[in-house]
């Protein structure tokens, strides 16, 4: 695991550094600039309403007394994809937008919730729960 974090933390910098100096020498440097501030108020406005969205289907799905696990999901998803953003870098940013959009998120979900239902049905994830009458 150790190794896939330092891999994670240097390569993935690194390999953005070499593109924003590639596409800066191609475009320069202003334009190269802009369209790293352009997705980063893009990408804020976008996990702003997705965030949104999602915190009021989880209200409403309490509400009606139903348990939100894809909503919470998707809430999961959007949070890494604005973190992604945070990230300066176009890879980045592209991951971080594909997790945003719902279109493209639903596809991730579905990855997400095979890989969970194999690790729980083989016992690498145990799942406890208990349920309280009020």
């Amino acid at each position: 695991m150790f190794i896939r974090l330092l891999l994670l933390f240097t390569l993935v910098p690194l390999i953005e550094l070499v593109l924003l100096i590639e596409i800066g020498q191609k475009i320069g440097l202003w334009n190269t600039i802009a369209i790293v501030v352009l997705t980063g108020f893009i990408g804020a406005a976008l996990a702003r309403s997705e965030g949104f969205g999602i915190i009021s289907r989880i209200q409403n799905e309490l509400a009606s007394g139903q348990l939100p696990g894809d909503s919470l999901i998707d809430g999961a998803l959007v949070l890494a994809g604005a973190l992604l953003l945070l990230t300066p870098g176009l890879i980045t940013d592209a991951f971080g937008f594909a997790l945003l959009l719902p279109f493209s998120r639903a596809f991730v979900k579905i990855y997400l919730k095979k890989y969970f239902n194999q690790k729980i049905n083989t016992g690498e994830i145990h799942v406890n729960y208990k349920i309280e009458d009020s």
